[in-house]
């Protein structure tokens, strides 16, 4: 693959990822295995990826801000308990063989295609939020393990976290793409690190992803929460499926 085509599939992949994951999540199905497949080994393809992340979960915020949206107290809270979470997983995936890597991801992706199509949907409009109390530690509990999983392969974290402050904490479709940005950006900062330190990241790569992720956090986060939601889980349950076969069998 010609260096100038490589850049234009990173960036357009990016873009498409950056929607994906701001108004949804499970963007990093497509992009890990994408990195793989360019050539970058299991730890190098997982770090990679976490740079893009982060300038995608800047510029979501700064799009839901110049929407008026305030970010909750309680984001920095759950941040932090997925921060110390996120860096015990970020110890596994460094650790884990390439192969296995694969075979766990390919997994992952199937389980999480399986959130996207079976998510109960649930009519938030008129229960309260449950912020405080028992329900906040719930929520504690539940983002340090999420942080687990989310530094050992991150892909599927947003989902994960949508489904926690939904069904804990009561919270409406927007404010929790709000939360899941703020504390998604929090660990993102802690994994990137670890990878960093122990040699784990392409940043030629990363920065393209990052280009195309950061253009699609913004547009996203100032679109409507719902427009295009079904078409793009729609091609992402699409090209999940068939990588995960390619990451399992090949």
């Amino acid at each position: 693959m010609s260096p100038l085509l490589e850049a234009g599939l990173l960036i357009a992949i990016g873009f498409i990822v950056g929607i994906i994951n701001t108004i949804s999540g499970g963007g990093s199905t497509l992009t890990l295995p994408i990195l793989i497949f360019l050539g970058l080994d299991a730890p190098t393809a997982n770090g990679t990826n976490r740079i893009a992340i982060l300038t995608q979960n800047i510029t979501a915020i700064a799009g839901f801000k110049s929407k008026g949206i305030k970010v909750s107290k309680i984001s920095w809270w759950l941040g932090v308990s997925a921060l110390i979470g996120s860096l015990i997983g970020a110890k596994i995936a460094i650790d884990v063989k390439d192969e296995t890597f694969n075979r766990i991801l390919a997994v992952v992706m199937i389980f999480i295609v399986g959130l996207m199509v079976f998510k109960p949907k649930r009519s938030l409009d008129e229960i309260a939020e449950r912020l405080t109390g028992k329900y906040f530690w719930m929520s504690l509990v539940a983002f340090f393990f999420i942080g687990i999983y989310g530094g050992f392969i991150q892909a599927g974290t947003g989902i994960l976290m949508m489904l926690a402050l939904s069904f804990i904490n009561n919270m409406s479709l927007v404010k929790t793409n709000v939360v899941k940005a703020v504390t998604m950006l929090i660990y993102t900062i802690a994994t990137l690190m670890v990878f960093w330190l122990t040699d784990n990241l392409n940043f030629k790569y990363g920065l393209l992803m990052a280009i195309g992720q950061a253009a699609g956090g913004w547009l996203s986060s100032r679109w409507s929460v719902n427009k295009g939601d079904g078409f793009v889980k729609l091609f992402l349950i699409l090209m999940v499926i068939v990588m995960a076969v390619k990451l399992w069998f090949f």
